[in-house]
């Protein structure tokens, strides 16, 4: 990883991605780019020039006073830290400052009820746009190690880039790759020999190889299986391939990727085909 970029709200889920990126760049010994999104109101743009400059003067004031009481952490110590302020109107022109080597974590509060993470939210806005792999955190985890990782995909070629990016950030931080395959009933169904083969096929094209068995899941639904899979096995992390602007990976039918994140309790992280 070049860098790890997270942008902050000040709030409690932003802390909490915050968190997560000093245990990561203690690992990586990677520079953390902490930015928060200052965002005009209309009102103020419609304003004179002069009476414009003087007012974002005043609120930029006001982040830099909040954002240096933000920043005052304890686990912050020892980093290399820069603190950003962007004048964005729009927050997924955040994807624009990362590279593809970088990381960026971000705060959500997933699911509340029938509210769904992923239906027009900033982090969904990033995922879309982003070429840098986001990590998505929902809560605070006490035990921060990422040690299991389940990279989940339906094995076709497509998912080989992401997947080979995926392995590059996991050796990295010294985490243990196990790739996912769901098998569901019906239609989707495939024998053992079907998934063996295509499996083959993912692996010959794939930089390294997992370093657990390839595991085959029966459920009755991708999310499903992804999130029972991963709990079963005590996993830290789940990570799913996307296609960027034209939405996540769909496996095989509706948006699977975005029900896992919106779902699962685990981080979730995202990497573009």
């Amino acid at each position: 990883m070049n860098k790890i970029i997270v942008p902050v709200d000040f709030s409690e889920h932003s802390e909490f991605a915050l968190y997560t990126a000093s245990v990561l760049a203690k690992k990586t010994n990677t520079e953390i780019e902490i930015v928060h999104m200052l965002e005009l109101s209309e009102a103020l743009l419609n304003k004179s020039e002069g009476q414009q400059q003087l007012e974002s003067i005043y609120y930029l004031r006001l982040a830099e006073k909040k954002f240096e009481e933000f920043l005052d952490k304890d686990y912050l110590k020892g980093f290399k830290i820069t603190p950003v302020i962007k004048h964005f109107k729009v927050f997924s022109e955040l994807a624009e400052m990362a590279k593809e080597d970088d990381l960026i974590i971000m705060g959500s509060h997933g699911s509340s009820g029938v509210e769904e993470f992923f239906m027009g939210s900033n982090t969904e806005k990033v995922v879309r746009t982003s070429d840098a792999p986001v990590l998505v955190i929902k809560n605070k985890v006490a035990d921060l190690d990422f040690e299991t990782v389940v990279f989940a995909c339906d094995l076709k070629e497509e998912n080989v880039a992401a997947y080979n990016k995926a392995q590059k950030i996991f050796n990295a931080i010294g985490a243990k790759v196990q790739l996912l395959y769901v098998n569901l009933p019906n239609d989707y169904f495939m024998s053992t020999h079907e998934i063996k083969e295509l499996t083959e096929n993912f692996l010959a094209k794939a930089a390294k190889e997992p370093d657990f068995p390839v595991a085959y899941y029966s459920d009755y639904t991708v999310e499903d299986g992804v999130i029972n899979y991963s709990n079963t096995i005590s996993a830290d992390l789940i990570a799913i391939p996307t296609h960027g602007r034209t939405g996540m990976s769909h496996f095989f039918n509706g948006s699977i990727g975005e029900d896992i994140a919106n779902h699962s309790t685990l981080p979730v992280v995202t990497f573009k085909i």
